[in-house]
Parts: structure tokens; C-alpha cells; sequence
């Protein structure tokens, strides 16, 4: 029994050695910098220690960025402080990801993230271990998702690998800084939270299950919270995933992003919010009914006074696309198909309860 117990937790040591140095090697492969490795005699080199652990690939994730699921074919993800070029300038207007909003209901909350985490950009990007990784890092917004509706966007404006990123959201007994010398998934792992890794499994309870295709540097992962039916669902560049909560009534829940990975980061693009009313079902009626247009608005015969009007106040909703996106890769799962049919029903059924 004793050498079982010696034998475990050699194991658990090489697998947390492996761990970490993926999350920061894969910052060479994203960058360029060659020779990663050990500097004290140049002897160790990454490739050296590939041999010896391809037997353990299966079960570590990869340290190769995840691409080819950005949602804009913009050169560049991440924001730079300043344009140096006129070419930078025309590759930000040619961008489609759509970051011309000017309010937002909510933004990171500085006083509520881990400690290896830089806010920049008003506190709606997110920057996770700016030198290296020792563990995992994560942050909530700084307002109370109250009864009603809410909607947010989160881009990934860095490369994606690693041990773990996610979006998602949980309660304020969520300890964001517990995990902060662990790589784990960490939103999911208890009964306060529910994430999505960017490997396209569902995280609650500590089980995980497969609901959609992965994402990568420039996608943008949407989330819509209905308090009122209790349903929680995701969007992957702008198209519906599914519905991965139900029964989320009568509870109180922050928007949260974590990471393992280091020099990673990720940027609130949209976060709306509206109350439960006739005119929010009207409009998310019609967008169901419309769904092949960008904007329901640009179709409805109606006065331009009340279209601007609409627009300010759910504009979000009348834009959505409840369409299900397949999953590009064997990952997904028959939720992909959920979305629309799920949600639907529940709104009838709480309907019909009112």
C-alpha cells in the first residue's frame, strides 16, 4: 500500500510538472520565441521532452493555440493602446466583430478577480498571467445579474490553449482566487457555477460534458441568461450553441471567465440587460420568426422614431441568432440542437403558467 501511495502521488507530480510547463511553452509557440527551455545549460530544450511523456498526450491537453475559429477575418485580435500605422487603422475598420457599443450594463470588477489578473481597456478586458502560469486565475463583473434578461459577449482577444480557459457564471460563494497555484477548470467545479471550456465541454458539479466544438483566438462566445424561464444559453460567433441550464430561477449569479494560460486574455464586447416584459417577448418573438436577417429592425415596416427606439432598448434581442451552429469537429453533442426548441418550449410553458 505504502509504495501504491509513493507511486500516486509521483504521478501527480509529473502530470502538474507536464501541465505547467504547457500553459507557458505554448507562449513560445504563439510568439515565436525559439529555444524554450531551461537556461542553465542550454542542454534541455522543449523537443527533449517531448519522447518522454507522448505516451500522456491523450490526457494533457495541448499547448498548441486553438485557430480557424475566429468569427471576423480581422488580422489582428488583440487590441493594441495606440494605432502606429495606417494600415492597423484600415484592419480595425475592416473588423466585423462589432465593439461599437458605447454602454454596458456591467464590466470586470477589480475588486473581485484573482491576483494574476491586469484589467485594461475601462475594465472590459481581462488579462491573465502576464509573465507565467502558476495556476489558474479568474474574475467576475461587478454587478449582480438581477431578475430579468441578460446578455453579454466575451472575445478572446489572445491565443487559446492550455490546461483550461472558460466563460460562464456563478454565485458570489465562488472562490475566484482558490485555485490560484492549481490548473483546473475552475468554473464548474462545484454546484456554484457553470463554465465552457474552450474545448467545448460543459463544466458543473465537477462532471463535464461534451456540448460543442472548440474556440479559439478571435471568437466571440455569447451567453444569455433568462432569470425568469431560468435557462442559460450560448452562442458561439453569434450563433446559438444551446441551452445549458435550466431551473436557474430565484438565483443570483455573476458573469465569470478564468484561465491557466499565460499571457492570455479575453474582452467584454457587449453586456446588456432588460426586464421580463411584453415588449421583450414581442421583440424576441419576431427575431425567432425572422431569423435569417442581421437585424430584425432593417425589416420591419415600422416608424424610424420607434425602430431607434427598439434598437437602444433590444436592440440585443432582435439580433440574436437562435439558429444552431453544427460543431466543426466530433466534440458537439446533440445540445447543439437544442437551443431554439428547449428555449421556446420553456417560454411557453412559464407562459402558460402566468
Amino acid at each position: 500500500m505504502a509504495r501504491r501511495t509513493r507511486s500516486s502521488r509521483a504521478w501527480h507530480f509529473v502530470l502538474s510538472g507536464v501541465r505547467r510547463e504547457a500553459d507557458s511553452r505554448a507562449v513560445a509557440l504563439a510568439t515565436g520565441t525559439r529555444g524554450w527551455g531551461y537556461d542553465s545549460d542550454g542542454q534541455h530544450s522543449d523537443s527533449d521532452s517531448e519522447p518522454e511523456f507522448s505516451s500522456l498526450s491523450p490526457s494533457i491537453p495541448s499547448a498548441i493555440p486553438v485557430t480557424g475559429e475566429s468569427y471576423c477575418n480581422c488580422e489582428s485580435q488583440s487590441e493594441a493602446p495606440y494605432f502606429s500605422s495606417l494600415h492597423a487603422l484600415h484592419r480595425v475598420k475592416d473588423c466585423q466583430c462589432g465593439e461599437e457599443d458605447e454602454y454596458f450594463d456591467w464590466v470586470w470588477d477589480d475588486l473581485n478577480k484573482s491576483t494574476a489578473t491586469l484589467l485594461t481597456c475601462d475594465n472590459r478586458k481581462v488579462n491573465f498571467h502576464m509573465e507565467y502560469s502558476c495556476g489558474t486565475a479568474a474574475i467576475r463583473g461587478n454587478k449582480e445579474l438581477a431578475d430579468g434578461q441578460h446578455f453579454w459577449e466575451i472575445k478572446m482577444t489572445s491565443p487559446v490553449y492550455g490546461t483550461d480557459m472558460m466563460v460562464g457564471i456563478g454565485t458570489s460563494d465562488v472562490n475566484l482566487d482558490k485555485y490560484r497555484h492549481t490548473f483546473c477548470s475552475l468554473l464548474g467545479k462545484d454546484e456554484d457555477s457553470w463554465g465552457l471550456s474552450y474545448t467545448g465541454l460543459l463544466h458543473h458539479k465537477g462532471d463535464k460534458t461534451n456540448f460543442s466544438s472548440r474556440f479559439g483566438q478571435g471568437s466571440i462566445i455569447g451567453l444569455h441568461l433568462d432569470t425568469w424561464h431560468g435557462t442559460l444559453t450560448f452562442f458561439k460567433n453569434r450563433k446559438c450553441i444551446g441551452v445549458a441550464a435550466t431551473k436557474l430561477q430565484n438565483k443570483k449569479f455573476y458573469p465569470m471567465v478564468c484561465s491557466t494560460a499565460a499571457k492570455s486574455s479575453m474582452k467584454v464586447i457587449r453586456s446588456c440587460a432588460s426586464c421580463t416584459s411584453l415588449q421583450y417577448l414581442c421583440c424576441y418573438r419576431l427575431r425567432q420568426l425572422l431569423p435569417n436577417y442581421v437585424d430584425t429592425l432593417e425589416v420591419l415596416p415600422l416608424p424610424p422614431g420607434l425602430k431607434q427606439v427598439l434598437h437602444n432598448k433590444l436592440g440585443w434581442v432582435l439580433s440574436m441568432n437562435y439558429s444552431t451552429s453544427k460543431p466543426s469537429s466530433s466534440s458537439g453533442s446533440d445540445s447543439d440542437s437544442s437551443c431554439g426548441s428547449d428555449a421556446e418550449a420553456c417560454q411557453r410553458k412559464r407562459c402558460r403558467r402566468t
